[in-house]
């Protein structure tokens, strides 16, 4: 029955897709967020749309819709009207996990939105408390090996369930997984002590890394960070490489007029390289980068599949 509304709602708004592309903006555009303020997610589209609102000459506002690991935002952006104004600005939690995660996923990554383009990758660091008497991954890992079960890990994002879970697979270690919707909300207990250690993006974590309060043992990545360029990869601590990608792109509810789509995609390509932009995401610990609907869409499926497997392998089935 979905499918078949979508099918009207697409063929509708299909004789006015040229019409709807002349006249599109005329209204402020709806960005829609998987993470709460203060979350990279949030940091980084502020970025983009500060820029992008000057360019297109309409308001882009945040909209923030965190939990459920992203569906939450993910199915506001699909029972949305296909007519431009509502936009999922995506990660992999939203378009490769939470459908992977769900016996019954909530909706259909390749059906039911309209990829823009990709928007760039994201920088991960495995972080704990001072309490914790780690200060090397090696460290950390005979540390949980000699209290096994007494080590536990918040989860502010899907990168975390699943890395957390391959992390522990492969070193034979147990530690409690504590979930929380969004990172700021996991960091609060994180300084507190409340939990131990995090994998986590540099937005909200750099400023307590650098004062003192916690301690970087390394990325989550297969290099380091100019962000701090002392803390080793993931590799180089030892590690194999996690097989999936920190990724964001920019997609629509399916329909979208392909008119509509080119302009915006010209649009964020003109934004994601404009070098105060670049600047100011490198500082995030975001590389941006943008593509074609098409290379996205291909990307995404892609992604999708490596995610799935991923999830399988850390142990965790659908729900």
């Amino acid at each position: 029955m979905r499918k078949l509304l979508l099918t009207i709602i697409v063929l509708l708004f299909a004789p006015f897709g040229a019409v709807l592309a002349q006249q599109w903006p005329s209204k402020p555009i709806r960005f829609v967020l998987s993470f709460g303020p203060g979350s990279a997610s949030d940091a980084l589209a502020r970025i983009a749309t500060q820029e992008l609102t000057t360019l297109l000459g309409q308001p882009v506002v945040l909209i923030h819709k965190p939990g459920a690991d992203g569906s939450i935002s993910g199915i506001e952006v699909q029972r949305s009207a296909p007519d431009g104004y509502t936009f999922l600005w995506g990660t992999n939690s939203a378009l490769s996990v939470a459908p992977n995660m769900r016996k019954v996923p909530p909706y259909n990554v390749e059906t039911d939105f309209t990829p823009i383009t990709f928007l760039g990758l994201n920088t991960l660091f495995f972080v704990v408390h001072p309490s914790v008497p780690a200060k090397t991954i090696a460290e950390l890992v005979a540390h949980a090996k000699a209290n096994p079960g007494k080590l536990n890990a918040a989860t502010g994002n899907t990168f975390a369930i699943v890395g957390n879970g391959l992390f522990s697979k492969h070193n034979g270690i147990t530690r409690e997984s504590i979930p929380y919707k969004s990172e700021p909300e996991a960091i609060i207990d994180l300084l507190s002590g409340r939990v131990h250690m995090i994998i986590g993006t540099s937005t909200p974590l750099m400023g307590h890394i650098k004062g003192g309060k916690l301690r970087a043992l390394s990325t989550a990545l297969a290099e380091r960070s100019p962000l701090l360029p002392d803390v080793p990869s993931l590799t180089e601590a030892g590690q194999p490489k996690f097989p999936f990608d920190p990724w964001f792109a920019l997609v629509g509810p399916a329909g979208v007029p392909a008119e509509i789509v080119e302009r915006l995609n010209q649009a964020m390509t003109t934004v994601l390289a404009k070098p105060t932009v670049v600047d100011l995401m490198n500082k995030q610990g975001f590389i941006p980068r943008s593509s074609t609907p098409q290379w996205a869409t291909t990307y995404i499926k892609q992604q999708f599949a490596i995610w799935k497997q991923a999830l399988h392998d850390a142990g965790i089935e659908p729900q």
